[in-house]
């Protein structure tokens, strides 16, 4: 099975202090993607730089050709399907068909509060997940959109001309639940997952063990769903499995990783650019050498 390697820059770097540089470099080592995460702020990262993935990936469209463009992920917390929508449909039109929308059901961090809300349940945001992909749907693939909704509503939105990619834009939907594998089998041209928290801090066969239930409960729902099990993306975001400190220290050690991963089924590897002085710190040589080497080791 062919395998992608994508990365992921957070937008931590001022576009002219190094941020351009990060999308130029990512499109000259040949990565498949680069994804930004669509967050207010984030983590440890809260009380320094922090830019917004709209404006960063139209950036990086007008400086980039070829490379494929994306959010990991974005989600309800602070964003509307109407306007989310209109932004989508541009940054489509921006990059000439170069965008995959990452979308989840969102979190319990500083996002979920920024707008001043009460932060939601987990049903809450499960509830809000289920109206919220399928409106946004409808809003990237028709011309004009009226619907009244519990949580979002569009009263004659208007889609025109629609995504350069159709019927629209390709969606990564982030979920381990069933009511999520649900809409990944409805709407997902890809599926993705950061491997279960429960085991991050566990063995790498614990990992391994609690992705491949993962897959399972995907193929469960996609065979309910009507498709094919190949029909489609399975993404891993790496950096949050127990191997997160060891796997990009050498290709030797990354390529054992994506081996393993790629068994699973897996057909996207997704590696954070390196952060200095950060949980993402690595040594930046080491990563040019994964981006360019490794995939020919795996013969992908």
């Amino acid at each position: 099975m062919s395998l992608r390697l994508s990365t992921v820059i957070l937008p931590v770097r001022p576009w002219h202090g190094g941020g351009r540089d990060q999308w130029e470099r990512a499109e000259r080592l040949g990565f498949h993607t680069a994804y930004t995460y669509d967050h207010l702020t984030w983590r440890t990262f809260r009380d320094g730089p922090w830019f917004g993935a709209v404006p960063t990936l139209t950036a990086a469209a007008a400086v980039t050709d070829r490379l494929r463009l994306g959010t990991l992920v974005t989600s309800p917390n602070f964003r509307h399907p109407v306007t989310l929508a209109k932004e989508l449909m541009s940054l489509d039109d921006i990059s000439g068909g170069r965008i995959t929308l990452g979308i989840g059901a969102g979190g319990n961090g500083f996002d979920a509060t920024a707008l001043g809300q009460e932060e939601w349940t987990p049903r809450e945001r499960a509830d809000r997940f289920a109206e919220f992909v399928p409106l946004l749907d409808r809003l990237l693939t028709e011309s004009a959109v009226t619907q009244r909704g519990t949580f979002y509503s569009a009263e004659e939105a208007r889609g025109i001309p629609g995504c350069v990619q159709r019927p629209r834009l390709p969606f990564a939907v982030a979920a381990t639940g069933p009511r999520g594998m649900k809409l990944v089998a409805k709407h997902g041209q890809a599926w993705v997952t950061t491997g279960d928290p429960k085991v991050f801090e566990g063995t790498p066969e614990q990992s391994l063990e609690a992705l491949r239930g993962q897959v399972g409960k995907l193929d469960k729902a996609l065979a309910e769903g009507g498709r094919e099990p190949g029909s489609i993306e399975r993404i891993l975001l790496t950096g949050f499995t127990p191997e997160r400190g060891s796997m990009l220290e050498s290709v030797d050690a990354f390529v054992d990783f994506a081996g393993r991963h790629r068994e699973l089924g897996f057909t996207e590897l997704v590696i954070h650019a390196p952060i200095p002085d950060s949980d993402f710190a690595a040594d930046e040589a080491v990563f040019e050498r994964i981006a360019t080497e490794a995939l020919a080791q795996l013969g992908a």
